[in-house]
């Protein structure tokens, strides 16, 4: 039985697939493989459900393939079923097929009409990936499928500036989440010394056996938790990336933001709950910053004039109550709210174009304005601040920006001194000596063991800052995100326990992706003479195939699950020693901004209105 759970994974993987060879202008053959993939899977799950039920609900493990072993690591592909993982895969087919089926009709005629069915199939894919997945790395490979897929579907409209600027936004908040997973990973892995299942998780004097002597751990573990899921879920102060994504197409955003994408937070608590539910200090954090999210949400959503802002807003305040019931154990609760949640924001995404203009209309005769029955208990003034916080959405973006970008820009700004023959003059011989000290690390001094993989790591936190802050030349920032991995590598490579070939198999991804990156650059620069990164260009418009293959090199450097660097980043934090705080900080620093950087130059050399004025310019916003 529990073997049947592979069809449902990898079906709508083989329909993405067969989607790819359709031809462009084939709108029927397109949208059918999609429905048929999707009604399938729906139609055989229902039956797989009703014998799960006959069989009295048991909990299904498949511990399908190992995909990387060495003595001290293990990663494999690992597929848990039980009453969570029903609910969300009910819930996500049946939503899925019932947006495709109307956007079969909606998508009439768009340009990107296969590209819009297509992406939405990979997200499927990696939606089913992440509920049927049975242990945090199963789970993250679904996980970077879903923050991709997202950032396509936001930057449908590629030709426009807005939706490509919010869509690089929206996957930097998502880059954080992965941050937050990847710590949490790693912490999980020196806490109980293998990969666990999260079925093993479930037996709590196994989990309490572990965390009792080490409950500083256990908290750490829980807070990146807590972020991955806020980020993921749009909970503060991440909150206000959930209203830039609804510049995608209105069935994107019902699927994403309104239903599926946007409840991944819930679910990863859901999944973990065994490890922090036992830790009070955690709950309390947990429920207090659900309730502080539902509140402020709700004040947004009452003033603002988009309805997409609107309805974005009041599914964040739902989830805010929904965390606060996973925090007080109602998970049974929890589930439900998320399906009715999923089922209303979906229904009210869909039709929210008929209501703004039945609204329009009925505004000219029938107008009759709001009885603000608040303003007699509450004082005009606090009335007043109150509502331009909330027109200004509480200055969450400046927060963001303030707090986060800002000073990673002020900074990359000092090291503009650092042209490309200083990079190599500095930085090529220190990484030539590091390469000849981890080789003869056995004749080296305990205390410089240590702090050598701090520098190496600080090093490369400083290629980054580059690379990110780079506003000219594309190629340059193209390769300092590049070698950043290579310094990551030098880094982890002087901990005892750790292997040069699993150096090789981290850096073998990013090298064949860096060289095949740099001449989609140099060719595109040879055709086009500007592509430096002080605006957007869209030059996918003249250049989709050299377009296509630097997006796959982006997300080969990035760490996406279609090369080795996927299992590597996961191997990189494995050998980071539960000591070693520092360079846990600068590794997770470094993985955040080269995923920025990377996606930054895709965007602002393929996306965006096109850099000739001969073509014709769209409006800055869908």
């Amino acid at each position: 039985m529990a073997s049947a759970l592979q069809i449902f994974i990898f079906l709508p993987l083989i329909g993405f697939l067969i989607s790819l060879i359709h031809p462009e202008r084939d709108e029927k053959r397109i949208s059918r493989t999609a429905l048929v993939t999707v009604g399938v899977n729906l139609a055989g799950f229902v039956l797989f459900l009703a014998y799960w039920a006959l069989r009295g609900f048991p909990t299904l493990e498949l511990k399908d393939f190992v995909l990387f072993h060495t003595d001290s690591y293990e990663f494999y592909i690992d597929f848990l079923f039980d009453r969570i993982t029903a609910t969300y895969v009910l819930v996500g087919t049946f939503l899925t097929f019932m947006v495709l089926l109307y956007s079969r009709h909606y998508m009439h005629r768009e340009a990107g009409y296969k590209r819009f069915f297509s992406t939405v199939l990979f997200f499927y894919a990696g939606y089913d990936m992440v509920v049927f997945s049975g242990n945090m790395e199963t789970m993250f490979t679904g996980w970077e499928v879903l923050g991709i897929t997202s950032f396509l579907l936001i930057a449908f409209y590629r030709d426009r500036y807005l939706p490509v600027k919010n869509a690089v936004k929206v996957f930097s908040i998502y880059r954080i989440g992965d941050v937050g997973l990847l710590l949490a990973m790693w912490m999980m892995h020196h806490l109980f010394h293998a990969n666990v299942s999260f079925h093993m998780l479930e037996d709590r004097a196994f989990v309490l056996e572990h965390l009792q002597p080490h409950s500083l751990v256990g908290v750490f573990m829980a807070l990146m938790i807590l972020v991955a899921a806020a980020a993921k879920s749009a909970q503060l102060p991440f909150s206000s990336w959930l209203p830039r994504a609804m510049e995608g197409p209105t069935p994107s955003s019902a699927i994403f933001y309104g239903s599926l994408s946007v409840h991944i937070g819930v679910f990863l608590l859901l999944r973990t709950a065994p490890l922090w539910r036992d830790q009070p200090s955690v709950c309390l954090v947990v429920g207090l910053l659900g309730a502080s999210t539902s509140i402020v949400a709700t004040v947004i959503a009452r003033s603002q004039s988009a309805i997409k802002s609107q309805i974005a807003y009041a599914s964040i305040a739902q989830i805010g109550l929904i965390f606060i019931e996973i925090a007080l154990g109602f998970d049974a609760l929890a589930l439900l709210h998320f399906a009715g949640n999923a089922f209303l924001r979906t229904y009210q995404l869909l039709v929210s174009p008929s209501v703004v203009a039945y609204l329009i209309r009925e505004q000219f005769y029938n107008f009759v304005p709001r009885q603000h029955h608040a303003r007699w208990v509450l004082p005009k003034k606090f009335m007043y601040s109150l509502y331009m916080l909330s027109v200004r959405e509480f200055d969450l973006d400046a927060f963001m920006y303030r707090s986060l970008w800002n000073p990673m820009k002020n900074l990359g700004r000092r090291l503009d001194f650092l042209t490309f023959w200083r990079v190599v003059g500095i930085f090529v011989p220190v990484y030539l000596l590091g390469l000849f000290l981890v080789y003869n690390r056995e004749a080296l001094p305990g205390a410089v063991t240590e702090i050598l993989p701090v520098i190496f790591a600080a090093m490369a936190a400083v290629l980054v800052l580059k690379s990110f802050t780079e506003r000219r030349r594309a190629r340059m920032a193209w390769l300092l995100a590049i070698l950043t991995h290579f310094w990551i590598a030098l880094a982890t490579s002087f901990n005892a326990d750790f292997g040069f070939s699993e150096s090789y198999l981290y850096l073998s991804g990013v090298a064949l992706a860096g060289v095949v990156g740099l001449l989609c650059l140099r060719r595109l620069k040879h055709l086009e003479g500007d592509i430096d990164l002080d605006r957007f260009h869209g030059h996918c418009r003249q250049h989709p195939k050299i377009a296509f293959v630097f997006l796959l090199s982006c997300l080969c450097a990035t760490g996406f699950p279609i090369s080795p660097t996927f299992i590597g980043e996961d191997l990189m934090f494995a050998h980071i020693e539960e000591g070693q705080i520092g360079l846990a900080f600068l590794t997770s620093f470094s993985f955040v901004l080269v995923g920025l950087s990377i996606i930054r130059i895709y965007a602002r050399v393929f996306l965006g209105p096109h850099a000739k004025s001969v073509y014709e310019v769209a409006y800055k916003s869908s």
